[in-house]
């Protein structure tokens, strides 16, 4: 681990020779100058993480030594040290970014604490920053996979959207498709990224916690609010709130909302001060609202000041090729998180992925690929890996145990029937009698007792 390395500019030898031997025994680095213009020299080749700088110095100011040193980084911890105690030329420095001013003469031993706590929060400050340019990249553009017409004209509204000064957006589309990750790709890469970014699921907040969840409550405000707590569109303050499922949130909640909307201000539950928000609003919903407001269930007045920027999401089988980029894409993902080496799809499985109708939109694709990586190791995925809905039991309204045949006006033979499917399991699985029974929701027992009494087996094997 790389020693700390501290920048000491002042003119005073003896005070410069004390703090090099004091701080080099706790292990830092130190380096010295005498003047405020090779300090600043000094600064740029070193690159010191913490300096400590006179106020006054033989050529220039320590003031003007700490903006030279600020417009090479403007993130540089530096400690004002004088023997003059200005609380102006204090404060000036404090508000030029300096982290500290402390007075001469100095106590080494607290010298050192303003130190380690400046230290430490430049280092919290650089995992910050650190973990934020982690979430712009993963929440970038190009995490959202497709190149169909349909998501290229969503991606091309959803950056003009990041590039504004838009607050309030609504997002519908089926469910599954894609809705909080676009509301993500909008908040970490609009200039709101340093802020919070909240997500609230309308449907799982109890009916009676949901105003004081929202707005926060004031001490006293009902019989256990023993302390004031802020709400969640306080928190997200300056940053995002993601309200998912926005079509099921109460008409009496949907008033209150639509206040803050207009507003840009709240009362907590209890409270008589108005508390000022800037907020950017992402509202989601698998349900067409519009259709919700001629039902009664949502208020047209909030629909309307929701749906200035609208922004429609395809569903899967709307996407084509899509389809197939997206399931590569989360082969490889699964590949790393299994640890296995899963080369892509069969043609025939690509054929079945391109047919299907994806009720469950990227979601369900995601699930099935997951699935199929989970239980299988074939280098391509094949079929028979699938759930026996993409193999063409996928009629409309069909379920688990629904029947999928009808029977024929005039009858038929149940056993030439039991042994078709049978063939036709074996034929899918290349012969794999495991996964044939699987197909054919049999054990492996049962099912080779079936293949022996239709002449698929030997009689004595």
């Amino acid at each position: 681990m790389a020693e700390t390395k501290v920048l000491v500019i002042d003119d005073e030898k003896l005070l410069r020779w004390s703090l090099e031997q004091n701080l080099s025994r706790d292990g830092y680095q130190v380096i010295t100058a005498e003047k405020g213009l090779g300090g600043i020299t000094l600064f740029g080749e070193e690159s010191p993480d913490i300096t400590l700088l006179d106020v006054r110095l033989p050529d220039i100011s320590g003031i003007t030594v700490l903006e030279g040193i600020k417009e090479i980084n403007k993130d540089a911890v530096v400690i004002m040290i004088s023997a003059f105690g200005d609380v102006q030329t204090a404060v000036k420095t404090i508000k030029l970014g300096a982290w500290d001013f402390v007075e001469k003469p100095f106590n080494m031993d607290k010298l050192k604490i303003v130190m380690h706590k400046a230290l430490e929060a430049c280092s919290l400050r650089k995992e910050v920053l650190q973990f934020r340019s982690q979430l712009s990249s993963r929440y970038g553009y190009d995490s959202v996979i497709g190149q169909s017409a349909a998501i290229k004209q969503v991606m091309g509204l959803v950056e003009k959207v990041t590039r504004s000064d838009a607050t309030t957006i609504l997002m519908q589309g089926e469910s599954g498709t894609g809705k909080d990750l676009i509301a993500k790709v909008i908040h970490y890469q609009s200039a709101r990224m340093g802020k919070p970014f909240i997500e609230i699921n309308c449907t799982a907040l109890p009916e009676n916690l949901i105003e004081s969840e929202l707005f926060g409550y004031e001490k006293g405000a009902f019989t256990d609010a023993r302390a004031m707590k802020q709400g969640l569109f306080e928190l997200a303050d300056g940053g995002t709130i993601y309200l998912d499922e926005i079509a099921d949130m109460r008409l009496s909640t949907q008033a209150k909302l639509l206040k803050v909307i207009e507003n840009k201000a709240f009362k907590r539950v209890g409270g008589v001060r108005d508390i000022e928000v800037d907020l950017r609003i992402i509202a989601a919903t698998n349900k067409l609202l519009d259709g919700e407001v001629k039902k009664g269930n949502f208020r047209e007045d909030l629909y309307y000041r929701l749906n200035v920027v609208p922004v429609s999401l395809p569903p899967l089988r709307r996407r084509g090729e899509d389809i197939l980029l997206m399931a590569l894409y989360f082969i490889d993902v699964f590949n790393r998180e299994f640890r296995k080496n899963v080369k892509g799809l069969s043609a025939d499985t690509e054929r079945l992925f391109l047919e299907y109708g994806w009720p469950g939109n990227v979601r369900e694709l995601k699930n099935v690929i997951e699935r199929a990586m989970i239980l299988e190791n074939e280098v391509l995925i094949l079929p028979e890996h699938l759930p026996l809905e993409l193999c063409g039991n996928n009629a409309p309204g069909a379920g688990k145990n629904d029947v999928y045949l009808k029977l024929p006006a005039g009858g038929l033979d149940i056993e030439k029937l039991e042994k078709e499917f049978i063939r036709q399991a074996l034929d899918a699985t290349r012969g794999n009698q495991t996964r044939a029974a699987k197909l054919l929701h049999l054990t492996r027992d049962t099912l080779r007792y079936r293949m022996q009494k239709f002449g698929f087996l030997p009689e004595k094997e």
